[in-house]
């Protein structure tokens, strides 16, 4: 079973040729065409999409994770000032109107 990954640009403007796959320099059992438009690759899996090693997407995984962590504690933070102010300001609030000092007089 072999596959052909035709021609592409790659990211650079270069102009990459087609090959079949496996490649005669490559693993026997990669024979699938795998990659985007701009890189394309021979696989073991018909479903890889990232030429990229495992520990490489587990990092990154983990950077999101500790990104996304780090928002949700601020957002959290801001929603809790947020209500504590709010109930602050109502509490706080004196329970009759303020006196102007200024009386008001019809006209006549």
């Amino acid at each position: 079973m072999s596959s052909d990954c035709t021609g592409y640009l790659s990211a650079d403007g270069a102009s990459v040729s087609g090959f079949s796959c496996p490649r005669a320099d490559g693993e026997a059992s990669a024979v699938y065409c795998c990659g985007f438009q701009d890189v394309k690759y021979c696989c073991d899996d018909p479903h890889s999409f990232f030429p990229y090693e495992h520990g490489y997407m587990w990092w990154l995984s983990v950077g999101a994770l500790v990104g996304l962590s780090i928002a949700a504690v601020v957002l959290l933070a801001f929603i809790i000032t947020v209500c504590v102010l709010c109930y602050l300001f109502i509490s706080t609030k004196p329970g009759s109107k303020l006196d102007t000092g200024l009386s008001l007089q019809t006209a006549e």
